[in-house]
């Protein structure tokens, strides 16, 4: 009795990876072993680049903030300090986009707590 393979799903399989190559240079996007491989490891980066991008954009943040609270003669460490001492709840992402499009906001905000 021949052996039976099931080559529909196995070429829908390879179909798929060979998509997801696609874009990559040489042998990359068009063999199926080198193809598979990127593909994984392109993965890999990607969950792992999820995470870093959150760290990144907070670092980001909170220099944006250094930057305008040390114009107006205040540390980052001591601004952030005054804004929960004197309970307002404004988080980095917040505060960095006054910082940066609305300065009189920040200045007021940074004059609230001082």
């Amino acid at each position: 009795m021949p052996r039976s393979v099931n080559h529909v799903a196995s070429k829908a399989k390879r179909k798929k990876v060979l998509k997801l190559a696609k874009g990559n240079w040489g042998s990359r996007k068009n063999v199926w072993t080198v193809a598979k491989n990127t593909v994984e490891k392109g993965l890999q980066y990607a969950y792992r680049d999820r995470k870093a991008k959150k760290r990144s954009f907070r670092a980001l943040w909170i220099q944006r903030i250094n930057a305008a609270a040390r114009m107006h003669g205040m540390s980052y460490s001591q601004f952030m300090g005054a804004i929960h001492k004197g309970n307002v709840d404004i988080n980095r992402k917040v505060l960095a986009d006054l910082a940066m499009n609305n300065p009189q906001a920040f200045e007021a905000i940074l004059n609230s707590v001082k």
